[in-house]
């Protein structure tokens, strides 16, 4: 009885460990597969940036001796920069006149006004308002370069296109 005894303790052991569930068997080699990646998120709408609009650029145009007369590369160069100043509505314009060193200052104070009246008149022809235009002439008082030979001097024969703003140009009226 005892053997039976001793045996019978292994068989009820047996017989409880068989009566509990099973776990589940391992997953398949091919079943281990790492998760994979969350899907991308949907890229955001486009936002429409603004434009920037093209800035007013300062432009110089250059006179031959003597002259007030607007050449053809003249002309091209005062159209560009009616295009410009068209996209800036709310920008001025001042266009100072300049000589070379030779003649009277009284004379070179004249044909600088004459050469600043006939690139305003050319930009009024084109269609810019001629009340965001203000000419003046500074004669032979501004020169770009320094120098006695032609090199110098037809740097010197010229029209500055200065943008300002309307806010600018009533304080400069002011002043005076």
């Amino acid at each position: 009885m005892r053997s039976v005894r001793i045996l019978a303790v292994p068989l009820v052991l047996l017989v409880v460990a068989c009566s509990h569930a099973q776990p589940a068997p391992p997953p398949a080699a091919a079943e281990n597969v790492t998760p994979a990646a969350p899907a991308p998120a949907p890229a955001p709408e486009p936002v429409a940036a603004p434009v920037a609009r093209p800035s007013l650029a300062p432009a110089s145009i250059y006179f031959d001796y003597d002259s007030s007369d607007l050449s053809p590369a003249t002309r091209e160069v005062l159209q560009a920069f009616f295009q410009q100043a068209q996209n800036q509505p709310d920008r001025d314009v001042r266009i100072e006149g300049n000589c070379d060193e030779r003649g009277t200052r009284e004379y070179n104070l004249a044909l600088g006004q004459r050469r600043a009246d006939a690139a305003k008149q050319y930009l009024v022809n084109l269609g810019l308002e001629g009340s965001r235009i203000t000419t003046i002439s500074y004669g032979k008082e501004r020169p770009r370069v320094v120098g006695d030979d032609e090199a110098a001097w037809s740097e010197n024969r010229r029209d500055d296109l200065v943008p300002v703003s309307p806010e600018s140009r009533e304080v400069s009226q002011a002043a005076r």
